[in-house]
């Protein structure tokens, strides 16, 4: 058994002031992600300046998307009994599959003012995620949140405020299948000329698979623990869709051309 790191969740305070490593993830998240689309904006025919924009727009997504998902998927009863509760974000979080939808909205939206397919935008853009996704769940880690379940396993910890028993350290195994995983994978497959729209199949498909499995051993969500047969959390119903388009996307992409946002980058 492992012990849990003694992590301070606040990594810089300045009087009343106090920045949490959460928040910094978000930070690394979007920085990484601007560095990297910088580096291949000309592919798409986009500028730095192009890039920031578009990052504008995918911010507005996941914080947008992120509470009304969580509020629709983990938190309607309390939305529904406190309406000004879901503007309390540091109040029960964000929902990642919401999240996704605002930024697939927001993407929709960059792609009609800069005259680009859907896809050629979304197989530029999904490379630039998984970076933001490991980082926000180390940052989830750090802040006690998500547990493991018990296990028996010689790297459980006991996780603070969830007793004495070893439990899966979950938000780690998101954070490498999530984020270095599907990172190394993306950034591979689109280094070279591919179909459009195969990347961003494989985004959801690995993103899916992986949330999946990880749910086996993730505690459910205390307000809604098993949703269905005693083992099917909303973390899993949520994640079927994605794996379901993944298929089709991946499929559909074969008979499209090859897309020049999956070019070599120059240099």
């Amino acid at each position: 058994m492992l012990s849990y790191p003694q992590i301070d969740p606040v990594a810089i305070s300045l009087g009343p002031l106090q920045v949490h490593w959460y928040g910094l993830m978000y930070v690394v998240g979007f920085v990484a992600a601007w560095w990297l689309g910088c580096r291949r904006a000309h592919r798409i025919g986009l500028t730095r300046d192009d890039v920031g924009d578009l990052l504008f727009y995918a911010a507005l997504g996941v914080v947008l998307g992120g509470r009304l998902g969580y509020a629709l998927f983990y938190g309607l009863d309390q939305w529904l009994a406190d309406p000004l509760w879901i503007v309390k974000v540091w109040d029960g979080g964000m929902s990642f599959h919401g999240g996704l939808l605002g930024v697939l909205l927001a993407a929709l939206l960059f792609a009609r003012r800069k005259h680009l397919a859907f896809f050629t935008l979304t197989d530029f853009v999904a490379p630039l995620v998984p970076i933001g996704l490991g980082a926000g769940r180390i940052g989830n880690f750090i802040n006690h949140e998500l547990p493991g379940r018990v296990t028996d396993l010689p790297w459980g910890m006991p996780f603070p405020g969830y007793g004495p028993e070893p439990r899966h350290p979950s938000s780690l195994y998101e954070a490498l299948l999530e984020g270095l995983v599907l990172f190394v994978v993306l950034w591979w497959v689109s280094s070279t000329p591919r179909r459009r729209g195969l990347v961003s199949g494989l985004f959801l498909l690995i993103y899916g698979f992986s949330r999946f499995a990880v749910e086996f051993v993730r505690q459910p969500d205390p307000q809604l623990g098993f949703i269905a047969l005693g083992w099917v959390t909303m973390g899993m119903l949520l994640s079927l869709p994605m794996i379901l388009f993944g298929v089709l996307l991946v499929a559909w992409s074969r008979r499209q051309p090859v897309d020049a946002s999956t070019a070599p980058a120059a240099g």
